[in-house]
């Protein structure tokens, strides 16, 4: 069941408005820095195993352990406010550089969070403004997905959302992106494993490209991504 679960929160039909982001992709597209297939997967290679959203990757099985004990508390009828789910939530936000990129969070966050309440699975005090790392952490304990699922479907998503982006960016063909997607899937597997149980707080992030695209991406004359 948990297999079934993951398809449905991977799936492009999710509510979230996940097609709407390039994450700076579009600016390195307009700038010529990305122009074709191989520069395009060297940049995405580069992202999985140095990016920020290696790091929020990591801190899925910590944010689903607090997210439990919560639950849990909430359950027997104890005071909890969810302090350690805000404070990963805000150390997660924090490293994020560019507003539109914060703004993302947030609003993927919420959307998901909004549907899984929807769904029979409110957080324990209701609340939805929280961002997308939480959000997906809570769907994976409430949907019943392994940890390791969790992970995969977190980079998994990821690059197929920039391959979406690609696609109307670069140009690339739905039949190249799905081709690249599968080129990646080895390295989504490695870093799901390794990145389990690794302290989130203890990683670096090399993103600094990607972190300067998503800040001038807002200076764009023209555009059709929201990051």
């Amino acid at each position: 069941m948990s297999s079934l679960a993951l398809l449905q929160l991977v799936s492009p039909a999710l509510p979230v408005g996940a097609f709407s982001y390039s994450e700076g992709l579009e600016l390195l597209v307009q700038r010529e820095q990305l122009q074709d297939r191989a520069t395009l997967a060297s940049w995405l290679e580069a992202e999985l195993s140095r990016g920020q959203v290696m790091i929020e990757a990591a801190a899925l099985r910590p944010l689903r352990h607090s997210l439990s004990q919560w639950k849990v508390s909430a359950e027997q009828g104890k005071v909890d406010h969810g302090t350690a789910v805000r404070d990963w939530a805000q150390w997660l936000i924090a490293l994020r550089d560019a507003a539109e990129v914060r703004a993302q969070q947030q609003q993927m966050g919420r959307s998901l969070l909004q549907l899984l309440a929807e769904l029979g699975h409110p957080l324990p005090d209701g609340g939805v403004d929280f961002g997308w790392p939480v959000a997906w952490a809570w769907a994976g304990l409430a949907w019943d997905i392994t940890p390791l699922e969790v992970v995969q479907g977190y980079l998994f998503g990821w690059v197929a959302n920039q391959l979406s982006a690609a696609v109307r960016l670069v140009p690339l063909g739905p039949t190249e992106a799905q081709r690249l997607q599968r080129q990646l899937q080895p390295l989504i597997e490695m870093q799901a494993i390794s990145l389990l149980d690794v302290d989130p707080q203890q990683l670096w992030c090399g993103g600094v490209g990607s972190a300067i695209a998503q800040l001038s991406h807002a200076e764009l004359y023209s555009r059709l991504f929201r990051s």
